[in-house]
């Protein structure tokens, strides 16, 4: 079994909009990741909303997933972590973690699957020496992120404190983008985004 959890319950303050309906490839961002997290064969995959919630959940009618709600989005991302990680199957031996700024195709998501191995707790893109997006996690993680706090710099923390047990993949600079602002967004689509469906 292998889950999934898209975070997007954040505010988007710098961009002026939620991330997750940003258009990527002729469709709503966060449904753009759903599809890709299927096609990269994922059992399920949980997407955590806060932030006008209502508004994204009405875009996401046809996205095969789970959606969760995070009403403390505005405390920290270690809420929606742990709000993901409670929600995904108990039989899970891999979890794959993204948020909804960092677009990555099914090629790069499988490349990582294929990589991630019993010895390890997490698997990684690198790029240049740059950690990238996204995380496989190993399901018996699951009572330590159950636990995450913000004060305690969340998945980080964890990675940190069992560094020796994390493995980084060669990858390519894709696995770096993330945006923040409009600007930061119109260069990432410019040179990573898909071809509108």
């Amino acid at each position: 079994m292998k889950s999934s959890i898209v975070l997007a319950a954040g505010m988007s303050t710098r961009m002026g909009q939620p991330k997750a309906l940003l258009d990527w490839g002729g469709m709503p961002l966060v449904c753009y990741q759903v599809q890709q997290l299927r096609l990269a064969g994922l059992d399920e995959v949980i997407v955590v909303l806060g932030y006008r919630a209502d508004e994204v959940q009405r875009q996401m009618k046809t996205a095969d997933c789970r959606v969760m709600l995070n009403p403390r989005y505005q405390h920290g991302r270690a809420g929606s972590l742990r709000i993901g990680v409670k929600a995904v199957n108990r039989d899970s031996d891999c979890i794959v973690l993204m948020s909804v700024d960092q677009p990555r195709p099914a090629s790069l998501i499988k490349e990582l699957l294929a990589a991630h191995g019993p010895q390890f707790i997490a698997t990684r893109p690198e790029f240049e020496g740059h950690h990238g997006h996204p995380v496989v996690l190993a399901g018996s993680l699951r009572p330590e992120l159950l636990a995450v706090t913000d004060e305690e710099d969340g998945l980080r923390g964890i990675l940190r404190s069992r560094v020796k047990e994390v493995q980084d993949i060669p990858s390519t600079p894709l696995c770096l983008v993330d945006f923040n602002s409009p600007e930061e967004y119109a260069e990432a689509l410019a040179q990573y985004g898909p071809v509108p469906a």
